[in-house]
């Protein structure tokens, strides 16, 4: 009875000691934990597959067996899942349940109902950069922009050269002034819009004659372009048969499928480890076989991967810093590192966004602002399909897979893969609880375990 009253209360004391998750009862932990230890303890008896819940060792003996349990009773499709049954039953209800409160339209589930509400609301991020319209998702965005296939209504101050957007315009402009051009010089033919592709108008010699019109990339191939525009419309192909996920690419489907099957093909010949990923298992074999192709310039330590020689030379090397900020306590080894920094005092702020009042210190943040409106994010895991518009992000998330920890706790052998952990972690060792309840004596570490605490004295 306690345990169950902890669903009400939102009581969640058993605390996973490797990241944040906190669980209502012991058992839950325990499952959760097995993602840390990667135990499988379900082991099937007709193949050397295991799994780390029962249910997932159920589903998988049916493709032993054949058994598709769950039957339609509309057509012959059968499934070995009653939640792949219950989504495919859809295609044969007429009702569509789902209905929008600002239209007459109407939708079968309740994420496409959550989707199309964007279309009300206000907020809509994706601008159009040849007219004031804008819009709530990227793929309407890239429908409109078809309407402007034909108009080039930015024209070259200089000569009689026109373009779709400012940003290939001012690029042009910069041929006449002698400036760096972002494409270069040899970018002298006018450019058009045809089926979402960019192509010259005239043959020339250029080796990619794709341009992307959402973030100005170039492509020597059309299905190279293509491939790319998914970054932009989100479109994702490659369903897996056994659970919801999409991918952009067949590659990382095949990736993903490995998670269902449990294969791990690259196996370790020194030791009984195995990886899903081949640049896993080369980053594994470094610790066996002792190899430390990087060396520092200044000392004479080797390490396994660049990363360590990096933060050895951050810490243990640092750079000569000459330019001292005459506001505060900052230097840089770099002049033009100290003339960005400076903006910080003076409130300049000489990027803007063309698309939106926003304005910024450095150009590269204006550059990944910019991904805000054009959808773009072209950095993705090479391990699943997740993609990301900034590079730490990424890094940030390569960490799940690689299991990582980079922040040790100096008191105890504990690591953990976010700073943010660490510091959470480290008030056990010092004792402190600085969220303290309102209604009562108690006090918390964390601010989180005080919120659930309170839903008691609500």
């Amino acid at each position: 009875f306690m345990e169950h009253m902890k669903i009400h209360t939102g009581v969640k004391p058993y605390d996973c000691s490797q990241c944040d998750k906190q669980f209502s009862s012991n058992s839950n932990l325990k499952r959760h934990m097995r993602i840390h230890t990667g135990e499988k303890p379900y082991q099937c008896s007709l193949c050397d597959m295991a799994f780390k819940q029962k249910p997932h060792l159920v589903r998988h003996f049916m493709k032993h067996t054949g058994e598709k349990p769950y039957q339609c009773n509309q057509c012959e499709k059968a499934f070995t899942d009653k939640i792949y049954l219950a989504k495919h039953m859809m295609i044969h209800t007429v009702k569509k349940s789902y209905q929008c409160s600002q239209c007459d339209k109407a939708f079968y589930q309740n994420i496409s109902l959550k989707k199309h509400m964007k279309t009300h609301c206000r907020v809509k991020l994706y601008q159009c950069c040849q007219c004031d319209k804008a819009f709530s998702h990227n793929n309407n965005l890239m429908n409109h922009m078809e309407t402007h296939a034909r108009e080039r209504p930015y024209k070259c101050s200089q000569c009689d050269k026109t373009f779709l957007n400012n940003f290939n315009c001012v690029n042009h402009i910069m041929v006449h002034t002698e400036e760096k051009s972002y494409q270069g010089s040899h970018f002298d033919k006018a450019f058009t819009q045809n089926s979402n592709l960019v192509e010259p108008i005239m043959n020339h010699t250029l080796d990619k004659p794709y341009q992307c019109s959402w973030c100005n990339k170039l492509f020597s191939k059309n299905s190279d372009f293509k491939t790319h525009m998914r970054t932009h419309t989100g479109d994702k192909p490659h369903k897996c048969d056994q659970c919801e996920k999409a991918f952009t690419y067949k590659s990382n489907l095949t990736k993903h499928m490995m998670i269902h099957t449990g294969t791990k093909t690259y196996q370790c010949i020194q030791c009984d480890k195995a990886f899903y990923h081949n640049s896993t298992l080369k980053k594994h074999m470094k610790t066996h076989s002792g190899v430390k192709p990087y060396q520092c310039s200044h000392c004479d330590k080797l390490f396994t991967l660049s990363r360590l020689l990096t933060i050895h030379m951050k810490n243990v090397h640092p750079m000569e810093e000459p330019y001292q900020c005459s506001q505060c306590d900052k230097a840089f080894s770099k002049s033009y590192n100290l003339t960005a920094h400076m903006r910080i005092h003076t409130g300049e702020r000489p990027y803007k966004c063309s698309q939106c009042d926003a304005n910024f210190i450095k150009a590269g943040d204006l550059k990944r602002h910019m991904r805000i409106h054009t959808g773009e994010k072209p950095y993705q895991c090479r391990i699943c399909d997740k993609t990301f518009n900034q590079k730490i992000n990424l890094a940030n998330h390569s960490k799940i897979h690689t299991g990582e920890k980079p922040y040790q706790c100096s008191q105890c052998d504990k690591a953990f893969l976010r700073n943010r952990s660490l510091i959470i972690h480290m008030k056990t060792h010092t004792g402190e609880k600085p969220y303290t309840c309102s209604q009562c004596d108690k006090a918390f570490a964390v601010n989180s375990r005080l919120t659930t605490h309170m839903r008691i004295h609500i």
